[in-house]
């Protein structure tokens, strides 16, 4: 009975029933044969709303929607090209940097593609580089931001962890931690883009002083947002809720009062667009807790440990079978939705192993940024192919480069916990 009800909620998840029914019913039916009251699920609900970190996700989403909304995008492609325009390579670097800086404001990788495509893509082309060069780019930086601070997949992976009781986890540490493997990323995939157009002879653009302090100042606002967030919470002045509420209220007053890009009366809409998505995130964790609090009184962790244990003989065996399996589900899977399922399961393995749970945390945000563009069914694959008109198959032969010099870097991300776990000093 027990098989028959667990591939019912397969199918019911695979047919489109929203994942927070199917968590919801999983953790009903696993309670209703355990024999446990079922007014367990609306307490969990509850538990959730201690959580004082929780209050930092609507708050980062109402920023990252109100930048989203506005013509922050066009300065900082502006600011960028005045900057570093006259590098080798120029252009490539603008790309990366921009759709990272674009991401981590806004925290949404198929947004920046829409964002910045029209903007991106033209100017590639225009700087002498090959088209497929410039899709495969393009849609491979949509995600690279999600590692950099206020990152919300980070933010929710440490609720998680904290919620579970079994790790000292620190949001400002998760935050430091992202820092090096995001850089690295966005260096290994210039330094790519250098070596794929060494025989492009590729004009170099000369340094304009005016209009580079033209575009900075025009940008000036937007890019004292990390400085708000980062230098409020590493200067103990403000926790993290702290940070996103100032952080919020900031971007609203730059984008509503400062440029006007962002009516009054558009704001009722922007907030109401923002709290769907921020209560789809919270529905899913409170009833994936609730599972969560049934696999651990089934002992399932311990479970699966123990079949992990007679299969695999040390932790390094162990994260190859991780990195696949999160690439998978990273393809598969909404990244909210796989961080809710996943992370109760694998953090007490992991643990058990001697893995920290912060740089396991940026193992598993680095895998589903990949997991974003991974063949077959990578969201950012069919928004590129929507935004540049371009057939599936295109943007699979586009990025599959991108997508292996990402895998090296995610290799010395696991396998070398250092370049994680320097910052914080551990």
């Amino acid at each position: 009975m027990g098989s028959l009800l667990s591939g019912l909620l397969v199918i019911a998840a695979l047919i489109g029933v929203p994942i927070f029914i199917v968590i919801l019913a999983a953790a009903a039916l696993g309670f209703s044969f355990a024999e446990i009251d079922l007014m367990v699920l609306p307490i969990e609900l509850y538990r959730i709303t201690e959580s004082q970190v929780l209050m930092a996700l609507p708050m980062f989403a109402l920023a990252g929607f109100l930048l989203s909304e506005s013509k922050t995008a066009d300065r900082l492609v502006r600011l960028s090209q005045a900057a570093l325009g006259w590098m080798p390579g120029g252009m490539i670097i603008i790309a990366l940097l921009t759709c990272a800086f674009f991401t981590m404001l806004t925290g949404g990788s198929g947004v920046t593609i829409v964002a910045l495509g029209a903007l991106l893509h033209p100017s590639l082309l225009k700087s002498g580089y090959k088209d497929k060069f410039s899709i495969g780019l393009i849609t491979t930086s949509g995600s690279l931001g999600l590692l950099l601070p206020p990152a919300i997949p980070l933010i929710l992976y440490g609720i998680i962890a904290q919620q579970m009781d079994i790790a000292d986890v620190s949001i400002s540490d998760l935050f430091v931690a992202g820092l090096v493997p995001a850089f690295l990323m966005i260096l290994a995939l210039y330094g790519y883009g250098l070596w794929a157009n060494r025989d492009v002879k590729i004009p170099l653009v000369k340094f304009d002083r005016k209009e580079f302090f033209s575009a900075l100042n025009d940008a000036k606002w937007e890019l004292a947002i990390p400085v708000v967030i980062l230098g409020g919470v590493f200067s103990g002045v403000l926790v993290i809720s702290d940070a996103a509420a100032v952080t919020a209220l900031y971007v609203l007053i730059i984008e509503v009062f400062v440029y006007r890009e962002v009516s009054i009366s558009r704001l009722p809409k922007v907030m109401k667009e923002t709290m769907v998505m921020v209560g789809g995130i919270i529905l899913i964790l409170g009833v994936a807790m609730a599972f969560t609090n049934f696999l651990v009184d089934a002992q399932v962790p311990e479970t699966l440990f123990d079949f992990i244990q007679k299969h695999i003989e040390n932790k390094y065996t162990f994260l190859i079978l991780l990195n696949i399996v999160l690439l998978l589900l990273g393809a598969l899977l909404d990244i909210f939705a796989a961080l809710v399922i996943m992370v109760p399961l694998i953090l007490p393995v992991a643990m058990s192993y001697g893995i920290d749970p912060v740089h396991l945390g940026i193992i598993f945000v680095a895998n589903m940024q990949i997991g974003y563009f991974t063949p077959p069914v990578g969201m950012n694959l069919f928004i590129a192919s929507y935004r540049f008109k371009r057939s599936i198959h295109e943007l699979y032969i586009a990025t599959l480069p991108f997508m292996a010099v990402l895998l090296m870097v995610l290799f010395a991300i696991t396998y070398i916990p250092t370049l994680s776990l320097f910052l914080i000093g551990k």
